[in-house]
């Protein structure tokens, strides 16, 4: 059995409606899915738009700048795999370029820090942040940066 220390994070499991998302941030690009039809973004990604009900779409990239909008500090119990990051955070990011558009992730010091790289202090409701990739067991993961560490 592993140990706090070597257990995984978890991965997103990655299905035909998202899997353009994560393929655009295996290069490093933020996009979010668009209607073609009524221009409407969405996010999740999902085959049939909810504003007009159109299938057509097509994936329009982001800035990747946005405010965090809410987060958590998580407390015990935790998976094991986290046990060791704790304290960190996970974030809430909106959009700037689509504010009706909210992100999950953390907040770090650096792209390949560690969960707990950002001072609980520093955490605040709308600094701005820059998305950041990061590979998370294979996975090119959005992590987010303070604009002005």
């Amino acid at each position: 059995m592993a140990d706090a220390t070597t257990e995984p994070l978890l991965t997103p499991t990655i299905d035909t409606d998202g899997a353009p998302f994560w393929e655009y941030a295996a290069q490093g690009e933020l996009r979010i899915q668009a209607c073609t039809a009524c221009g409407e973004l969405r996010f999740p990604p999902r085959p049939c738009c909810p504003h007009c009900q159109s299938f057509d779409s097509e994936w329009r990239r982001m800035a990747g700048r946005g405010r965090i909008w809410s987060y958590v500090r998580p407390h015990p119990p935790l998976l094991p795999g986290y046990a060791a990051h704790a304290p960190y955070n996970a974030i809430i990011v909106e959009l700037a370029d689509a504010p009706r558009i909210r992100l999950v992730g953390n907040l770090v010091a650096a792209p390949d820090a560690p969960l707990d790289s950002v001072e609980p202090e520093r955490l605040r409701i709308g600094a701005k942040v820059q998305v950041a990739f990061t590979d998370v067991g294979g996975v090119a993961m959005p992590r987010w940066l303070l604009e002005r560490p």
